[in-house]
């Protein structure tokens, strides 16, 4: 039967200098005289051996190169062409970079709902997003398969909603956790319902007494003269 390859140290998820140890169980049959691993059906190693016994490589993974499909061919000594193993594939875990918080206004009215966005626009996949209001949690943790931001909706009711805000992000990548940028709310300031009136008021106000000022050298001061 075909010989099988497994990731028996480090796993397939990598980082850059890692060490990864495959391993090439054989499979049942007349023993094979070599064993070769292959990536992207190039040798990288190869290991004599005349026993039913696991042959192991090892691995370092020093640039995306070595990463890609690899399997390992067992060579028999009949005249067969030998027989390969299923395929492993590496992926390379890259760091995140600081996550960006925006939203579309920085100040909200009382009852105003406004929206919250997360992204790191770097790093492997997938990314989890968390939001916080001072040092609170105020979200569920989004994991997010796709370069695309987190989302969270808010309700500003009163003062005690506008603050600080940021959210924390982090993938695979080992002790990748960041935090973003602080992101304010102001509250708007309402004005009262009775400020337009008294506005309008003052405006009619302020008409009559100039009407009246002109009023004076055409109709009073007339009158007057007449009178005298």
């Amino acid at each position: 039967s075909n010989p099988r390859l497994d990731a028996v140290q480090g796993g397939l998820n990598v980082v850059l200098q890692q060490n990864v140890t495959l391993c090439c169980h054989p499979g049942s049959g007349p023993a094979p005289v070599r064993f070769t691993l292959l990536r992207h059906r190039q040798l990288v190693s190869s290991v004599n051996s005349s026993h039913l016994t696991p042959v192991l490589f090892n691995l370092t993974i020093s640039s995306a190169s070595h990463l890609g499909t690899y399997k390992c061919k067992a060579e028999y000594n009949n005249s067969s062409p030998g027989k390969y193993s299923n395929s492993l594939n590496f992926t390379l875990l890259e760091p995140i970079s600081k996550p960006v918080l925006r939203s579309p206004a920085s100040q909200a009215k009382k009852g105003q709902n406004v929206t919250l966005s997360c992204l790191s626009e770097n790093g492997s996949l997938p990314i989890t997003y968390v939001f916080f209001k001072g040092n609170k949690s105020i979200s569920p943790r989004q994991t997010m398969q796709q370069r695309e931001a987190a989302v969270i909706s808010l309700s500003v009711n009163s003062s005690a909603d506008s603050g600080v805000y940021k959210c924390k992000a982090n993938n695979s990548f080992p002790n990748s956790v960041k935090y973003s940028n602080d992101f304010n709310f102001t509250l708007a300031e309402e004005r009262s319902h009775s400020q337009p009136l008294i506005i309008s008021l003052g405006l009619i106000l302020l008409l009559l007494v100039i009407g009246f000022a002109l009023a004076i050298p055409f109709f009073i001061i007339p009158s007057c003269k007449a009178s005298e």
